[in-house]
C-alpha cells in the first residue's frame, strides 16, 4: 500500500492510475492526515455506497452511467392528456 500527497497525487496522476490498476491500493493525504484510499474497482467493500455500486457495474460492462449531472432533468417537460386519468385506466385494465 502506498501512501501519497494531494499535491504528488494531481502531478503524478497517470503513474498512480496505474499502479492502482496494478493491484495496488493508495491512501491519498492532505497535510499528512488520511483522506481516501483509492483501488481498482473490482475489490468493491461489502460497505460500499451506491455511487461506488455503479461505477462497478459499470466498469463490468451491466450500465452506463451519464455523462453529465441532471441535464436531461432540466429539459423535462410534463405531457397534459385530457380524460380519464391514466392511473385510474390502469388500475381498471389490471381487475
Amino acid at each position: 500500500m502506498q501512501t501519497v500527497g494531494v499535491r504528488e497525487l494531481k502531478n503524478r496522476l497517470t503513474y498512480y492510475l496505474g499502479e492502482i490498476k496494478k493491484g495496488e491500493h493508495v491512501v491519498v493525504t492532505d497535510r499528512g492526515n488520511p483522506v481516501a484510499i483509492m483501488h481498482r474497482l473490482d475489490k468493491i467493500e461489502k460497505d460500499a455506497g451506491l455511487d461506488e455500486r455503479l461505477a462497478v457495474l459499470a466498469a463490468q460492462g451491466h450500465l452506463h452511467l451519464p455523462s453529465t449531472k441532471g441535464s436531461d432533468a432540466a429539459a423535462f417537460t410534463p405531457v397534459v392528456l385530457e380524460g380519464e386519468p391514466l392511473s385510474e385506466r390502469l388500475i381498471r385494465d389490471r381487475r
